[in-house]
């Protein structure tokens, strides 16, 4: 029986992961911040909750040991995240540092001690990193996340390098949109009223599928299972319809191009 080891496994992507893997007759290793909430993944049979703020060094030492005394683990799926949104003028300076800590930093201190277990014991293991559409494609008014999100397909194109002759692989699942309580639980949004007309534009965009198309967790998940099975020398997955159209046009355009269409879509 193969392990995945999740982050952010409440909610949205990493839940719908979980409920994937186990169906699928894997063991999985379930972290979020509040465990002893969960009532679902919590009656699934070889599913494991553990604590884990990623934040959190000393906890995320604490988890791992818990969790590799539990199985070997042979897929890391680095999930945890949230969004902050709005002009960058109207963010504090705390809040780009959480943004930051969380969504980039917090993905590498949980990758740094499996990455020496990987190694050490000879496991060709695999890390999956929930990036986003936007790691590839900026969006307006998301300029710190898309940030997090470009500089952990950086990292992981990287270590994709560094770790190649030890067997350990390094992949990305860029989202577009996910139906999801994202917005309510995950999301920080800062304003200003200078940019209200880009903003009014863009939740417009968002609500006709101009922009954006949000798909179920459950097909977002199926990618990220597509990323650990299917034996491929592949780093970057698109998920969902309006990832691929964008990742595509990116390609296609290249990237002056491409900016002067997304200028125009939100004029």
């Amino acid at each position: 029986m193969q392990t995945i080891f999740i982050t952010g496994a409440s909610s949205g992507l990493g839940k719908a992961a979980a409920q994937l893997f186990q169906s699928k007759g894997w063991r999985v290793i379930a972290t979020m911040r509040t465990p002893e909430k969960e009532t679902v993944l919590s009656k699934l049979d070889h599913v494991h909750l553990l604590p884990l703020d990623v934040t959190n060094e000393a906890q995320i030492a604490d988890t791992f040991q818990k969790a590799i005394a539990i199985s070997p683990i042979d897929v890391v799926f680095n999930n945890a995240g949230y969004g902050l949104v709005g002009p960058f003028e109207a963010y504090s300076i705390s809040q780009i540092t959480r943004q930051i800590d969380t969504n980039f930093i917090g993905v590498l201190r949980v990758a740094h001690p499996f990455v020496k277990y990987f190694r050490e014991n000879n496991i060709k293991g695999i890390f999956i990193t929930t990036t986003s559409i936007v790691g590839i494609v900026a969006n307006p008014l998301a300029s710190v996340y898309d940030a997090t999100k470009f500089a952990l397909e950086g990292w992981s194109e990287g270590m994709g390098y560094d770790l190649k002759s030890f067997g350990i692989q390094f992949k990305t699942v860029a989202p577009g949109g996910i139906i999801s309580n994202f917005a309510a639980a995950a999301m920080d949004v800062a304003q200003h009223p200078a940019y209200q007309p880009l903003y009014d534009r863009m939740l417009a965009g968002f609500s006709d599928g101009t922009l954006m198309q949000f798909s179920p967790a459950e097909a977002i998940a199926q990618v990220v299972y597509e990323a650990a099975t299917d034996g491929k020398d592949q780093m970057r997955y698109a998920a969902g319809p309006d990832a691929i159209d964008a990742y595509k046009k990116r390609e296609q355009l290249g990237l002056e191009k491409h900016r002067e269409l997304v200028n125009e879509l939100y004029r």
